[in-house]
């Protein structure tokens, strides 16, 4: 669906796509009922729980933006453990600067450099305007560019505007994002429908387990979750993409995404944006005692990317990279690919498309900087670059295998 030309009649490809979805029967469908695998297709009542949510989605999504925008989100005391990734520098590298290669192939599409646009939003007006400058900024500089949970599609048709950013990014590779919950009451052919009416590359299926505990209403059954990605990976015919939201993966997640047949991941891991600590801020009475003191629940960053980085994945590292010299220090340990999103949030902000492009020019430079001061011809060789760690880091890596 991607790529496509205007049809004869004169339609783009976008509102093409946009009539497939609002001629399915995805938002009438959702039901956590199931038969085998096959989803029983039973319309929403008004006991469903997407349709309960309805009236939430658009609030908290503007909640959520604000309060990532504010900076007072941040873990605590726990970092992402990139810091204690120690490169050698090497004085005679016997390489051309402007002959360094950066490309990087990722799920299926080649990246002009190892930097994914993460994450953040859709849903509202400020989130169209957000997502559709930031996949502008990722097809100019040949980066990713990863939506917000697309489950405001689910229960809100008309916020699918907010996530159609492929005539802002024709060759770009696009990730979508869907929760494991909703993953699993959908039928196959309900989620294919959600992917191929945006066209995304690659879907995202995020476990917000930690999150979900503490948002108002949040997700309390997370059984069948193993199942769902088998089922997805088997049948839908894009690649998957297992995806944290701020408390990383561990190593046993990421042995048993492989053996189902996975081979791309996302760690999301702690040290950044606390997503529990977002939660924490909407929650109130117990719920929120209970997200203060998980605030900084999680596998650091560093740490989830090293814990997996000999298993063959494909690893997007995201969760508190801020700098080029944090998506270096990712690469080194085992990433394919380093994604911000805080950061770029706050440079549009600040600065909008042009500020995008100027922040993310400089991490992009700063990455091929680090590539030739490691005497490495490519990123992908940082990962055998001389390296030091320190202490912390050594120590998750020893005891958390």
């Amino acid at each position: 669906t991607t790529g496509c030309a205007t049809s004869h009649d004169g339609t783009s490809p976008q509102r093409m796509r946009t009539a497939l979805f609002r001629q399915s029967k995805l938002w009438h469908t959702l039901s956590p009922k199931v038969s085998g695998r096959v989803r029983e297709e039973v319309p929403m009542s008004q006991h469903d729980p997407e349709l309960l949510q309805q009236p939430l989605i658009s609030q908290r999504k503007s909640e959520h933006l604000a309060l990532c925008a504010s900076g007072d989100v941040e873990f605590r005391s726990k970092g992402t453990l990139l810091d204690q990734v120690h490169l050698v520098h090497q004085a005679i590298p016997e390489r051309h600067y402007d002959e360094l290669d950066l490309s990087t192939p990722l799920l299926g599409k080649v990246l002009k450099a190892p930097i994914v646009i993460s994450a953040m939003t859709g849903g509202t007006d400020e989130a169209q305007a957000i997502n559709q400058d930031l996949a502008r900024a990722a097809e100019t500089l040949g980066l990713g560019f990863g939506l917000g949970s697309q489950r405001a599609m689910l229960v809100r048709p008309e916020t699918t505007r907010t996530f159609q950013v492929r005539e802002h990014a024709p060759t770009a590779l696009i990730l979508g994002n869907l929760g494991i919950v909703q993953a699993q009451r959908m039928a196959t052919r309900e989620i294919l429908t959600l992917c191929q009416t945006i066209g995304v590359d690659a879907l995202c299926v995020h476990l917000a387990t930690g999150m979900e505990l503490v948002q108002p209403g949040g997700d309390r059954d997370f059984r069948g979750g193993l199942e769902t990605l088998r089922r997805l990976h088997g049948e839908l015919g894009i690649p998957i993409v297992v995806k944290e939201t701020g408390c990383g993966l561990s190593r046993q997640v990421g042995q048993m995404v492989k053996q189902i047949g996975i081979t791309a991941v996302d760690v999301s891991g702690a040290g950044g944006t606390s997503w529990v600590g977002v939660e924490t801020h909407r929650a109130q009475g117990v719920a929120k005692a209970v997200g203060d003191a998980l605030w900084d629940w999680g596998v650091p960053t560093g740490a989830s990317v090293g814990l997996l980085g000999d298993l063959g994945l494909q690893i997007i590292a995201t969760g508190g990279l801020r700098t080029g010299l944090d998506v270096a220090a990712a690469l080194a340990l085992g990433a394919r690919a380093g994604g911000l999103a805080a950061p770029v949030l706050k440079a549009w902000k600040a600065g909008g498309y042009e500020g995008t492009i100027e922040f993310l020019s400089g991490v992009i430079e700063t990455v091929k900087a680090v590539t030739l001061l490691t005497g490495c011809q490519s990123p992908s060789e940082l990962v055998r670059a001389p390296k030091v760690l320190g202490g912390a880091l050594k120590a998750w890596l020893e005891g958390a295998r």
